[in-house]
């Protein structure tokens, strides 16, 4: 299960670069306009990003509760990856649209890649 393994790694540590990147280059006005609501967020992206990163060290030792843990970091990195684009498609930033879709077009494979390997 190498890619739905290199998966999980790369995207919940890309998950954590990215948040810490903004937080530390003061990119995130929602601390001060919305300090509730955003460390809301802030705690969901960090525990989609913790359990990615968990499941897919499993997936590489071959664990035998890494494949269910990897389907629901999967869901919940789905949620955040329908929701988020909206928040830079208002910006104007159609990147990061596209490439939230890549990320859930990949994300769909791995998930498909773990199914098919454990069915069964």
């Amino acid at each position: 299960m190498i890619f739905p393994a290199v998966y999980a790694l790369v995207i919940g540590a890309a998950m954590i670069v990215q948040w810490s990147i903004s937080y530390f280059t003061h990119q995130i006005p929602e601390l001060t306009s919305e300090p509730i609501r955003i460390r809301f967020h802030l705690a969901g992206e960090f525990a989609t990003a913790a359990a990615l990163i968990v499941s897919g060290a499993g997936l590489l030792a071959s664990s035998v509760w890494a494949a269910p843990l990897f389907l629901v970091a999967a869901g919940m990195l789905f949620y955040t990856a329908i929701v988020s684009p909206g928040y830079f498609a208002q910006q104007g930033s159609w990147a990061w649209v596209g490439i939230f879709g890549v990320m859930i077009v990949a994300g769909v494979l791995a998930v498909l890649r773990v199914v098919s390997l454990t069915a069964g």
